[in-house]
């Protein structure tokens, strides 16, 4: 079996369960306390602290250990925002951002605050430019990932620092997915990451604040990590975290380098060998291990299972592996095709023939799902020089599959259109036009769900 979802969570590092197994026996008692074995717990933190802080770039005091990743987000926006009320309400986030920021500041406006949430390309790159616009005298805090978790886009981090940093703005960085390949680069404010990103356990995440940076801890006072991260530390967990985070630093350049060797083959391959593929995020500033491409007329939950069962562990973002059928929000910001999506993330140690075999494996699954899907014939009926497509009742991909079939019938100029009520047509029909280079007009409200305009130009 080949593990390709090292983005949603890596393999456990062997450093990490080495030390995770000897300070179980080490680090079981309270650091806070004054006896030996406290001490020598209390030891065991500080130097994981210490490690920790040197891999972020940051002082050890400005560095706490949460309970997750997740946590790190709640704790340093509703932090920051509350040292910085007297300033103003507004949050800025990007598009792309990870649920956790998206959660917390749907939090914050609901609480009566402000949020501008900042566009990115079809690449899912947000620029400086945007962040400046979206400045303004009662900005309390920004937020910026460091590199996207489901197309792998890194973002510019520093420059949106730098801008931040001279309207007196504290920027927090979600460095979840980065914080294993080296430390984020930039006047960053406060920054979080998980250990279970980098192959340290799950469970443990980390909170990064500047010295100078207004912070407010939210909920009730806990004496324990500055008051920032209430409860009892899980002392081997965070012993493993900040090994496993140093180990992984010392082979990342080396690993760098092969596995983007390797998703490169993949972003070359996988449009050579299936047909109907688009290929997300941007070719260059990216992630060394994370690739993902978009299959027409494909069932993106029917695929990930027909890939398990040849051995591949892959995730999506298509709406059809969604229990609320909607859309990737990354890939909506995107505008770009959602159906038949596939992220793969290579772990550290990822072989060269695990890919190749994935490469070969591929095209037969995608299109076993396209045959299965085919069988459906469009409802299709001619009103005032318009075809019109019933796909109302229909899951993703049904509605571009109809499309694709009967757009030939209409002349050149002529107009198809699409009746939808799934919200991924909404995504997937734009996505399609611009692959097969016909024109979308746009959308109308319909009777029962939506009508696309599609006209043929080519």
């Amino acid at each position: 079996m080949s593990y390709f979802d090292a983005a949603s969570s890596a393999p456990l590092h062997p450093v990490a369960r080495h030390a995770l197994l000897a300070s179980l026996d080490e680090g079981w008692a309270d650091p806070a306390r004054l006896y030996r074995e406290g001490r020598r717990a209390r030891m065991l933190l500080d130097a994981a602290r210490e490690a920790a802080a040197e891999a972020v770039g940051c002082r050890a005091d400005e560095l706490v250990f949460t309970s997750s990743g997740t946590r790190a987000v709640h704790t340093g926006i509703a932090g920051a925002l509350a040292g910085r009320h007297r300033i103003g309400r507004h949050l800025i986030v990007s598009a792309v951002e990870h649920s956790s920021v998206l959660h917390a500041a749907d939090t914050h406006e609901a609480g009566g605050g402000s949020v501008t949430q900042v566009e990115v390309d079809r690449q899912g790159r947000v620029t400086p430019a945007s962040y400046a616009a979206a400045l303004r005298p009662g900005t309390a805090l920004a937020c910026l990932q460091s590199a996207n978790h489901e197309v792998g886009t890194e973002q510019p981090v520093a420059e949106v620092a730098a801008l931040c940093r001279e309207s007196g703005v504290p920027l927090l960085v979600d460095a979840a997915q980065s914080l294993g390949w080296g430390p984020v680069e930039g006047d960053w404010s406060l920054l979080t990451g998980s250990a279970h990103k980098w192959g340290g356990p799950s469970g443990v995440g980390l909170l990064a604040v500047r010295k100078g940076v207004r912070f407010a801890p939210q909920g009730p006072a806990d004496e324990r990590e500055s008051g920032r991260a209430a409860g009892f530390e899980n002392l081997p967990a965070i012993v493993a975290a900040a090994a496993s985070l140093r180990a992984v630093r010392a082979e990342a350049a080396q690993e760098a380098l092969r596995l983007r060797e390797l998703t490169e083959r993949i972003r070359v391959r996988v449009p050579e060998l299936v047909p109907d593929v688009e290929v997300v995020g941007d070719p260059e500033r990216r992630l060394p291990g994370i690739v993902t491409f978009s299959c027409l007329y494909v069932d993106g939950e029917t695929l990930l299972h027909e890939l398990d069962r040849a051995g591949f562990s892959v995730s999506s973002g298509s709406s059809c592996t969604s229990s609320t059928l909607t859309p990737s929000h990354v890939l909506k910001a995107m505008g770009v095709l959602s159906e038949g999506n596939v992220r793969v993330s290579l772990p550290t140690g990822t072989g060269a023939e695990d890919v190749e075999r994935f490469l070969e494996v591929l095209p037969g699954a995608v299109a076993g799902v396209r045959d299965k899907l085919g069988a459906p014939a469009p409802a299709a009926t001619v009103q005032q020089d318009v075809l019109v497509v019933d796909a109302l009742g229909k899951r993703c991909p049904i509605p571009v599959i109809e499309l694709a079939k009967v757009i030939g019938d209409v002349p050149v100029g002529g107009l198809v259109r699409v009746l939808s009520d799934d919200e991924a047509a909404r995504l997937d029909i734009p996505a399609w036009c611009e692959m097969r280079e016909q024109e979308y007009v746009g959308e109308e409200p319909a009777e029962r769900g939506t009508a696309y305009l599609v006209r043929r130009v080519a």
